[in-house]
């Protein structure tokens, strides 16, 4: 069967990048029928929003229950077999590795919980928006850094890079996606946050204007 798939992937692998991709058309769906009026900037960021959270509680959350009440490599169904194809790549997430369940606890309680806030603002455009955006984009940054800086200091004994599917996709691409969409959001931020200073500025210079005349 294996062979019969794809050289170098197994149906397990074939199945797991299924469900990713769902996930993704959920987040399309939610997107669709909640951001409508949304601009299609903000509509970019609200796919991933649903997308992250969606992630954070049905494959993460699963993840640290398994790792609290045993070990991924011991357990069984579906999502322990989809961790199970991601742990050939990384073999922590096999073995309950006291930090990366201290970060996924966060991961998936704060950083939902933010996710869940920032969608809101998003729609509402509420004043807080770039401040959680913020937080957020900061807490997944330091969740990837935390994730690989450990393993790298003591030479990646726990990566397995020798396959392509587990170097490009699993651990590069899964998790650069995690870097990159929050350093794209920081940097949304900072543009809001310079264009309302500048007006700000503008809207005080016209004041004293006023005020002089």
């Amino acid at each position: 069967m294996d062979s019969v798939v794809s050289p170098g992937m197994s149906l397990v692998s074939v199945v797991s990048l299924l469900a990713c991709s769902l996930q993704v058309l959920a987040a399309v769906l939610l997107t669709h029928m909640y951001g409508g009026q949304s601009s299609l900037e903000d509509r970019w960021v609200l796919v991933w929003l649903f997308y992250d959270v969606i992630v954070h509680l049905t494959l993460e959350g699963p993840f640290v229950y398994m790792s609290l009440v045993g070990t991924v490599e011991m357990s069984a169904g579906p999502l322990a077999e989809l961790w199970k194809e991601y742990g050939k790549a990384d073999s922590r997430w096999l073995i309950s590795d006291p930090t990366i369940i201290s970060i996924e606890i966060l991961t998936v309680i704060v950083d939902s919980l933010l996710a869940v806030l920032l969608i809101h603002a998003v729609l509402k455009d509420k004043f807080y928006r770039h401040f959680i955006q913020i937080a957020l984009s900061v807490c997944e940054l330091y969740g990837s850094w935390m994730t690989f800086c450990p393993d790298w200091l003591i030479g990646s004994p726990h990566l397995n890079t020798s396959n392509w599917l587990y170097l490009w996709v699993y651990l590069v691409f899964f998790n650069g996606v995690w870097i990159l969409v929050p350093v794209l959001l920081l940097v949304q931020s900072w543009l809001c946050l310079k264009i309302l200073h500048a007006l700000r500025i503008e809207n005080e210079r016209r004041a004293v204007g006023k005020k002089m005349k």
